[in-house]
């Protein structure tokens, strides 16, 4: 019986366009493609261990014809909206008091900061709170598929990995979680939403 549900935040919530990141950058001789270098740095900035100022020195060492500005608005640019009837879909899940809700996300100090000014406070914080507690992989130092972090949720709030639901976008991410014996849906941007959870517990 599934008591506890813990959901990915990008292209589950917030609608994401991954590439984005790496055609803006080509305009400044960078490569289309998601290099080893480009790779490691964006993990160590998804679990805090470098500070943003460093993150962007480190991108324009990398694409010396982009100014810091220029990089931070390619950077955030792959945060598109975030539909209304998911936020009410998750407030709903949540009044309804079911399910133990988590949110677990691979996020950054940036994004974080523009998802709230692109939401607005008032949504941003209405969605938050729709959760017992909100991980974010910079804050916690962990970031998935490492298996340490779905332990770290678990142990935190007294779950039990069979009673736990996990909903993610990224296979290798659902696949880790089931490791440890979660409960998973790998959710198909573009051809599952969300909203449609309920049938899948």
């Amino acid at each position: 019986m599934i008591k506890n549900i813990i959901f990915d935040f990008g292209d589950v919530f917030i609608n994401l366009d991954k590439g984005i990141i790496f055609r803006e950058m080509e305009r400044f001789g960078g490569t289309i493609d998601l290099t080893p270098e480009m790779a490691e740095l964006n993990n160590m900035y998804e679990i805090g261990g470098i500070s943003t100022e460093e993150f962007i020195a480190r991108l324009q060492s990398q694409y010396p014809k982009a100014s810091a500005s220029e990089i931070k608005n390619i950077w955030n640019s792959m945060l598109l909206d975030f539909p209304e009837e998911r936020l009410e879909f998750i407030e709903q899940l949540a009044k309804e008091d079911e399910y133990r809700l988590f949110l677990l996300s691979n996020t950054n100090a940036l994004h974080i900061t523009h998802v709230e000014q692109k939401m607005g406070s008032d949504r941003y914080y209405r969605f938050k709170n729709a959760f017992e507690k909100f991980y974010l992989s910079h804050e916690i130092k962990l970031r998935k598929p490492n298996t340490e972090i779905y332990q770290f949720v678990l142990d935190e709030n007294g779950l039990k990995a069979e009673e736990t639901f996990f909903i993610d976008d990224t296979k290798e991410n659902t696949e880790a979680a089931e490791k440890i014996g979660i409960n998973c849906w790998n959710i198909q941007v573009g051809k599952e939403d969300i909203v449609q959870l309920k049938p899948k517990l």
